[in-house]
């Protein structure tokens, strides 16, 4: 089956970097286009950044681009987002995101991310 788990959130001042990490198993990583997602409190989960397959092209919402980076090792079948220059309005809890052959959306469970001083 699916899974997908988040590691690597916690707390930064801002201005700070920080990156996460989603290990997926259960699906032929390689094959897919990797998403991030997030969602403040209160708020509607937001799209963050894709990674597709194959190819490797990226997408960005335009709230982050330029100052995040997404990748994936498809040897250690991971995706990451790097995050500099973090801001306030970062902070949220971030999924990791794929969507299977019928549009399925599976998802982690989240790993929060808390930009603060």
């Amino acid at each position: 089956q699916v899974q997908l788990v988040e590691s690597g959130g916690g707390l930064v001042q801002p201005g700070g970097s920080l990156r996460v990490s989603c290990a997926a198993s259960g699906f032929p990583f390689s094959t897919y286009s990797m998403s991030w997602y997030r969602q403040a409190p209160e708020k509607e989960r937001e799209f963050v950044a894709s990674v597709f397959s194959p190819g490797d092209r990226t997408n960005y919402a335009g709230s982050v681009k330029g100052r995040f980076t997404i990748s994936r090792d498809n040897a250690e079948n991971t995706v990451y987002l790097q995050m500099n220059s973090l801001k306030p309005e970062d902070t949220a809890v971030y999924y990791c995101n794929v969507q299977d052959s019928r549009d399925y959306d599976y998802w982690g469970q989240g790993t929060q991310v808390t930009v603060s001083s």
